[in-house]
Order: structure tokens, then C-alpha cells, then sequence
């Protein structure tokens, strides 16, 4: 196998191979969770205290979302925060989730993709160029071209975590 980012035909070049960036990661967060049991889903850790597979997953998919809506410049509908939010719970941290199975988040991550593959047709390179705000406030400023390699970035950090999970969930080595 010969790993390449390569764009969708009907992608300009530089929107192409960053979609590909992110696609390639959608891919691997599907392969490092699979065959993964509801606990080991919703497992939180040695001593409970990190967030779980599940929580991570939920935040990719809604970090994702609302980059989505970003590089299409249209606001995140009121139907969608509910149907993913929140970002962050009421002590700013990731929000609770127990007893959703894999493929229903997996599911949900994949109509996420769907959106971005989508909205990705519809840029052109030059689009890139396109200043759009983000952050809790969105008190920070980036190109569209920054967002999607961020989408790729920020979902391969949080699989380092999912491993890390993994690893601890198997028992292979255990912290403090």
C-alpha cells in the first residue's frame, strides 16, 4: 500500500489534498476504534478522570461541524448544537456521554464527513484564502484553508488519546 493525499476529481488541487488530509483521518479514527466493546467505549480511564472514546469522538464530530459551517460561511442551525453539542459542558469540559454505541457515534461521525465532502466540492482554491472566526467566542481569526488542515490535526490528537485509552482499557501499562 502506498499511503498519498490525493483530492476527489471534483476537487481543485490545494482543497482536494486538504480534504484528503482530513478524509485519511476520518479513515483511521474508523480503524482504531473498531471492534471496541460499550465499555471500553464509555471507559474513562485508570481512575476514571479522562475523557472517554465516546466523548472524544462526539468532540471531533462537533468540532468538525462547526468547521463545516464555517468554510460555508452560513451559521451552525440551532437543530444541529442541539442534535451534537455542546462543545463544552457547564465546568468546561467535555460533556458527559454514556451508552451510545460506537456505530451510532461512528454513524454520526460519517453524516459529519458526508457534509464537509460536500462543502469541499463546492470550494475553489482560491476560497482558501477566506478569513473566517472560530473559538468559544469566536475571538480567533483563520483562513479555510488552516481550518480543514486543523480538522486533520485536531482528530489525529484526540486518536493519540483513544490509543492511549485502548491501551490502558487492555492493561498493557497503567499510570501513577
Amino acid at each position: 500500500m502506498i499511503y498519498d493525499l490525493k483530492g476527489e476529481a471534483n476537487m481543485p488541487p490545494i482543497v482536494g489534498i486538504l480534504y484528503s488530509a482530513v478524509k485519511e483521518n476520518s479513515q483511521r479514527l474508523q480503524l482504531i476504534t473498531d471492534g471496541m466493546s460499550q465499555e471500553e467505549v464509555d471507559y474513562k480511564g485508570p481512575n476514571n478522570n479522562f475523557n472517554s472514546t465516546a466523548q472524544l469522538i462526539k468532540h471531533i464530530m462537533y468540532v468538525d461541524l462547526n468547521w463545516v459551517y464555517r468554510i460555508k460561511e452560513l451559521p451552525l442551525p440551532q437543530s444541529l448544537k442541539e442534535q451534537y453539542g455542546p462543545m463544552i459542558d457547564e465546568n468546561n469540559r467535555l460533556p458527559m456521554i454514556k451508552g451510545i454505541s460506537l456505530n451510532t457515534l461512528i454513524s454520526k461521525y460519517e453524516d459529519v464527513f458526508m457534509m464537509l465532502k460536500d462543502s469541499c466540492a463546492q470550494l475553489t482554491d482560491a476560497d482558501l484564502d477566506k478569513v473566517v472566526t472560530f473559538g468559544h467566542e469566536n475571538e480567533k481569526k483563520a483562513t479555510k484553508r488552516w481550518g480543514l488542515w486543523h480538522m486533520a490535526d485536531h482528530n489525529r490528537y484526540h486518536q493519540a488519546q483513544i490509543n492511549q485509552l485502548r491501551r490502558w482499557y487492555s492493561g498493557e501499562n497503567t499510570i501513577g
